[in-house]
């Protein structure tokens, strides 16, 4: 009997070690999430389909504060107990969102053709393909 239980002391701690491993490997699988193409899913990709190039540059100037803030409150909250699982209840949705926003608004800023040259000079490059209409009244409401 004592033989059978000295056997048998081991299974729990090898259950509980494969049961913490796979929950490693699932939150770890997680964490690769924010530079993904499954980040996408997260953003409006007709987003900046309207934008001319000033508004992507603003947008995109926005969404590096927005990047450096929430970095800076991952790693901050990494330092105290738990922090990890804090800073990524807490904080690792709106990463991964801002992450994606701000590579489609790299994206679009690239599509567009735009320079920083020609946002700073204050014109604002159109989109390819746009046409230049004026209005028809000088803004008279029909």
């Amino acid at each position: 009997m004592i033989d059978r239980l000295r056997h048998h002391s081991g299974t729990p701690r090898l259950a509980a070690a494969a049961v913490l491993l796979v929950g490693t490997l699932g939150l770890g699988g997680c964490a690769g999430l924010a530079d993904s193409a499954a980040s996408a899913a997260f953003v409006d990709p007709a987003k900046y389909n309207l934008y001319d190039c000033k508004r992507i540059d603003a947008d995109r100037k926005t969404l590096a504060l927005r990047t450096a803030e929430l970095n800076g409150l991952i790693r901050k909250a990494e330092t105290g107990v738990a922090g990890s699982v804090v800073a990524e209840v807490a904080y690792r949705n709106d990463y991964i969102t801002v992450r994606a926003q701000a590579r489609l608004a790299e994206e679009a800023w690239h599509d567009n053709k735009c320079t920083d040259a020609g946002v700073a000079a204050g014109g604002a490059t159109p989109r390819p393909g746009a046409t230049n209409v004026p209005p028809r009244s000088g803004g008279a409401v029909y």
